[in-house]
């Protein structure tokens, strides 16, 4: 099987989960902090949170916000027509109205044309998500936000390492949200990460995310090198709760697979990006028939999967041929058409032509540094001799 993803055990990880093992220490320690600092160099943040999941970093984001600014429920967040459902769940979660944005057909992100239409009095927030590997078009996305006074929470849980005009993901807006799921860029099993510049905001996180413990105790280390006054100011509060918190901790072991791994992420990058450049090229011939994957100006990709969009028929035929054929396909995050959504809000799917298109025509496949040129032709050949019955 051709996967949509791939996960890195590399011998830094072996080594560094030995030395874990070794010391004893697996809740919140060295390799989790020093995972959250490099993250959050790497992409130009003060700081960076941990956590248990996308969704966890996602879900905190919009509690630490609404409680911050007493958002109100029912107040109202703008979410894009093709996401993971996640994004719609952590605004209903946090007793919030989710507003629907088509998207742009090119890039299938939130389409910044679209957006004010839909800005009411109650408009809190809007959540860009980063889709497949590219950045939204933050620039209108941000003076929109300005314009109106509203809060950015920037879905990344599938971009990471890429630029827009100049500027990683996640520290655009008040908040970024990534995830280290399996088969994402880094993977660590579970887990996720926010990235904010906010310090009122990063220990309102931490809080959250440890059952809304006080921030003045988060982990044994905290008592270290105090003097005696706060010494005994910390073990007076290590058991005070200051918020409505989550258990969303992970432990010492996803930190040492993210930090190995953010060690070669520029490496692991660069193959994606030269994966799916000959993806493109080899597959241009049937441009007339799919939509390949475009990237947009002075935007980087960071190609955590390769999406396709058929131009001339629905997507069954052609995702049963390679399913069959040893290549595995995924959709491509619909969301307008789910079942649970329509129970419970009045979404009508013809109200976003350019979801219903993607969700019935578009699927992705994978592009991961660990396929080899082999597998490379393999897809191309696929789509040659099955999909398009060319015979050599």
């Amino acid at each position: 099987m051709i996967g949509v993803g791939t996960q890195i055990i590399n011998d830094k990880a072996k080594k560094y989960i030995n030395e874990i093992l070794e010391s004893k220490r697996i809740s919140y320690g060295p390799f989790l902090k020093k995972f959250e600092q490099e993250f959050a160099k790497i992409h130009g943040a003060k700081f960076a949170i941990a956590s248990s999941s996308g969704t966890s970093a996602l879900q905190v984001a919009i509690q630490g916000l609404k409680e911050l600014n007493d958002w109100k429920d029912g107040d109202e967040i703008i979410v894009p027509s093709v996401t993971f459902v996640a994004t719609m769940n952590i605004v209903l979660h946090n007793n919030l109205k989710p507003v629907i944005i088509d998207v742009d057909k090119n890039y299938y992100e939130i389409n910044p044309e679209l957006i004010e239409e839909k800005i009411t009095k109650r408009t809190r927030a809007i959540i860009p998500v980063h889709l497949f590997g590219q950045p939204c078009d933050m620039e209108p996305i941000m003076k929109i936000a300005k314009k109106h006074n509203l809060k950015v929470i920037e879905d990344s849980c599938e971009t990471m390492f890429a630029k827009y005009k100049g500027k990683f993901t996640g520290t655009f807006g008040e908040i970024g949200c990534f995830s280290t799921y399996v088969a994402h860029l880094i993977s660590t099993g579970v887990g996720g990460i926010n990235t904010t510049n906010d310090p009122l905001l990063a220990v309102k996180l931490r809080s959250l995310f440890n059952h809304g413990r006080d921030a003045i105790y988060i982990s044994i280390d905290d008592v270290k090198n105090k003097s005696d006054k706060e010494f005994k100011e910390i073990i007076q509060k290590r058991f005070s709760f200051v918020n409505l918190g989550h258990s969303a901790r992970i432990t010492e072991f996803e930190g040492a697979l993210g930090l190995s791994q953010l060690e070669t992420w520029e490496d692991m990058i660069k193959k994606r990006r030269e994966n799916a450049a000959y993806l493109i090229k080899n597959l241009s011939e049937f441009k007339d028939y799919i939509q390949l994957p475009k990237i947009r100006s002075e935007t980087e990709h960071s190609f955590m999967m390769f999406p396709i969009v058929l131009l001339k028929e629905k997507k069954q035929r052609v995702i049963n041929i390679l399913e069959e054929n040893g290549i595995e396909t995924r959709d491509m995050l619909p969301l307008t058409n789910q079942p649970v959504y329509k129970k419970i809000m009045d979404i009508k799917e013809e109200d976003y032509p350019v979801a219903k298109w993607i969700n019935e025509n578009g699927f992705y496949i994978g592009c991961h540094q660990e396929l080899t040129k082999k597998d490379l032709d393999t897809i191309i050949n696929i789509f040659k001799t099955k999909v398009f019955n060319i015979k050599k």
